[in-house]
Order: C-alpha cells, then structure tokens, then sequence
C-alpha cells in the first residue's frame, strides 16, 4: 500500500508500537522510543482495537465533507455587500434603522453569499466606509450664520451704558428625582440611585443673563411658550426703566420666534417714549447654534453645583437651591464686576461672554 505523504510511522512501525503497548509497555515510553506524541501511541492502539490489523493502514485524507468556498473581497462580495447596505434592515426582518455586521453576514449567508465577518469589514473598510458612534456636532447649517454673529459682536463692542444686552433660554424641563454623580462616602458604603424612580415633578427655569453686567434675571415657569417669553421681556422692560436700549437674543426655538412676541415687542416699543422705557431689538442667534447661548454656560455651572447629584424632597426645595445659587452668584458680581468669570461654587466650564469658539452649552450637566 502506499504511504501517506505526512505519516509519521508505517504500517510496520504501527504494529510494533502497538505489540508493545498491549505486552504491558508504557505509552509514553513507546512514543520516546519510536519518537512520535503519545496521542499518536493511543490512535494507532484504539484503531487496532476496533479494526484489528486493516486499522493500521493509511486513510485517505480527503474531508467526508467539502465545505463551500467563502466568498473573498473583490468585485462580487463588494456588489453583494453595498447592494444590501442600500436598502433598510427593515426589508429583511430586523427592527433596526441601521445595519449591524452580524446582520448583514446572515443576511447574505440567507441569499447564498457565503463569507466571513472579517472579509465584510475589509470590504466595508476598502470602500472607505467606518462604523462610527453618533456625535452631536458643534456646527451651525444657518446660511446667515456669519451676518447674525457679526450683528452681535458689533452690538456689544459698542455697548453704551445706557443700553442691555441680554442672552435668554430656559433650562428645562427637568424631573426633581435623586440625580447620580461622585460623593463623599465612607469607607464600605456606596451611594446607590434606582434606575426607576417615582418624578416629585418637574420645573422649568426661564431666565436672561445681562452680558456686561453679568447678572441673571429669572422666574419659573409651567412650559416653554411665547406667553412665558413675553412675561421676561415685561420684567426685563420694568427693571431697565431709563435705559434707551435693550437687547435680546435668544436660540432659534419656534415659540422665540412667534407672531405673538413680534407683535407684543412692537406694542411695547410704541409705548417706550411714552412710560421711560428702553425700545427693545432682538438679535437671534444662527440656527442650531445653542452652543453660543451665553447663558448656557451659566446652565450648566448651576446644573453641576446644586442639580448633579441631589435629592431634593419637593419642587419646592429645588427652586429653592436655583434661587440661592443664582442670587449668589448675582451678588458675587455685583461687588466685583466683570463681563466673564466664576460663581462661588468654583469656575464654569465655559466663561459667561459671547464667544464664536465657546461651547457654552455642556451636555454633561444638562
């Protein structure tokens, strides 16, 4: 018979090896001897067992089973990968908006596409395609973006002290549950916050910051519409009698921009002359630009000193904390004035001055 070309030993060999075993010789010493593996002593030894003298001869070696070719990368696995990344998971079963590589290697394998995983991603990765995490961007798509920011810069470079310039937003609305984040805890004890919680309800903040003065005007307020702007803009008015000139700016929200609040400011302003009030101007902000939102940046200190990790028992109690920490931070500025800086709790994450590099919106404590 002819030998195997990658075997070891021959059929002679075999049965010597396997003589010696069943006289009582060690395997391991038998496989020193003819210097193969034990696990080839025990093969030979069991095959003989069952077979007797015909299991020691050579087997072929081709596969009971021919597995089929996995498709490699190249024209036909890349036509076959994007055709399918063009139409939505949806199509072929999965409830998702987006594919996932586990769902297209089974859905491909399910229309005779065979490959692996990793010949998909080289596909995907040589067409220049990467699995990328969602980001919230930093980017304005307002086509008067530039027209807008220059208004502004212009305004408060040439700010008289007979004139305001406030930046407005709420901040909310907000659930008062127990908030996680890092506290002080003894040794062996860890603070836990229940994923479910029961809301002790929810408030919202609307409120201006006066930008060269640094002082934040503020109430509290049901909902987000332009009845409850058009109530700031009346306390705004009354405080400032005197003034010739207020200004307000504000992000790109619907009820900032309503009938309802042009028609009360040109009410207003036909009366200015009338009562000492300052004439009102409103100088939006570009669309999808809340990271310039000056008043943001005060936001989100607040929302870190006195929101990030709390518990307050009532509603009642967290208004409290808000108005504490905002009339503070008015009376810091107020004995020392400056158009940019810190509250008592320590710096916020972006200074309180307009600014077409800040950010002063910070996600982490909204």
């Amino acid at each position: 018979m002819k030998l195997h070309a990658n075997a070891q030993t021959c059929p002679h060999c075999r049965f010597l090896i396997v003589s010696r075993v069943m006289s009582g010789q060690r395997p391991a010493s038998v496989a020193q001897d003819f210097q193969v593996s034990t696990k080839t002593i025990f093969k030979w030894v069991s095959r003989f067992r069952a077979e007797g003298a015909a299991g020691l001869d050579d087997r072929s070696s081709r596969p009971r089973v021919i597995a089929r070719r996995h498709l490699q990368p190249g024209k036909e696995l890349n036509d076959a990968v994007f055709a399918l990344l063009h139409t939505p998971p949806s199509d072929s079963g999965f409830n998702r908006t987006t594919w996932r590589l586990a769902d297209l290697h089974s859905t491909l394998r399910m229309k005779g596409v065979l490959t692996t995983m990793n010949n998909l991603s080289a596909v995907i990765k040589q067409a220049g395609y990467q699995w990328k995490k969602a980001r919230v961007t930093l980017t304005s798509s307002d086509p008067l973006y530039s027209e807008k920011v220059d208004a502004i810069k212009k305004v408060l470079s040439e700010l008289k002290d007979d004139e305001a310039f406030f930046s407005i937003d709420e901040f909310g609305p907000f659930s008062v549950t127990m908030r996680g984040g890092k506290a002080l805890q003894p040794p062996g004890q860890v603070r836990h916050v229940p994923q479910w919680q029961k809301s002790k309800g929810s408030l919202i903040v609307t409120a201006a910051l006066e930008l060269s003065r640094n002082q934040i005007t503020h109430f509290y307020s049901d909902r987000k519409n332009s009845t409850e702007t058009c109530k700031l803009i009346d306390q705004l008015r009354r405080q400032h009698k005197g003034y010739r000139r207020i200004y307000l700016s504000w992000d790109a929200a619907p009820w900032h921009s309503s009938k309802q609040i042009v028609d009360h400011i040109e009410f207003l302003n036909g009366w200015a002359a009338h009562d000492g009030a300052p004439r009102i101007e409103i100088l939006p902000l570009p669309a999808q630009a809340q990271f310039l939102n000056v008043i943001e940046s005060v936001f989100s200190g607040m929302a870190r000193a006195v929101i990030h990790n709390s518990d307050y028992g009532t509603v009642t109690d967290a208004q409290a904390a808000i108005t504490r920490y905002l009339d503070d931070r008015n009376r810091s500025f107020a004995r020392a004035p400056q158009k940019a800086g810190r509250s008592i709790w320590g710096p916020e994450r972006t200074p309180a001055a307009f600014a077409t590099a800040n950010n002063c919106k910070d996600v982490r404590y909204r």
